[in-house]
């Protein structure tokens, strides 16, 4: 009886979101840092098409050094549903911020509005750097630049030029 208890809590709380990031060093700490709420999206699995709505949950400043290639940016301190008022509630959404804790909470928002098909990505913009992925500046030109929010989670960021201002 204590074997099934056993694998019964295990399954309930093992991750159902199998989500893989290049570092198994990051995997952890993404592991402990998000409670898996909403459905997760990783970097390899990314389809881009033009149906897809990226939100960038990130501060302003964060996202004017550079962000994914054509997002909105909707923040996370000061958000509000109203920047997502002209999205369709069906659209295809994927959030990302740095490494995925404020994209998850933003994606819960959506979610509890009604969005239908909400994807947080799991790293963020980091691991869409650390698999080489580009990103834009705020003239929409290439650029090597992220912004690292600060040097305790800029060690997760591997590729690109580290900016903290």
């Amino acid at each position: 009886m204590r074997y099934i208890f056993t694998i019964t809590i295990m399954f309930f709380f093992t991750k159902t979101q199998a989500q893989e990031v290049e570092s198994k060093a990051y995997k952890l700490m993404l592991n402990t840092l998000l409670s898996h709420s909403v459905p997760e999206l990783s970097v390899a699995d990314v389809k881009t098409t033009p149906n897809i709505i990226w939100l960038d949950a990130r501060e302003k400043n964060e996202y004017q050094v550079s962000h994914i290639k054509n997002a909105n940016w909707v923040g996370y301190d000061d958000f509000s549903i109203d920047r997502v008022k002209d999205i369709s509630k069906d659209a295809k959404v994927i959030v990302y911020c740095s490494v995925g804790y404020r994209s998850e909470k933003i994606s819960e928002k959506l979610i509890k509005a009604g969005f239908k098909d909400v994807q947080n990505l799991y790293g963020g913009i980091f691991e869409w750097k650390n698999q080489d992925k580009t990103v834009v500046n705020s003239d929409n030109a290439e650029t090597e630049k992220i912004h690292a929010y600060s040097k305790m989670w800029g060690i997760w960021l591997k590729k690109g030029e580290k900016v903290y201002e």
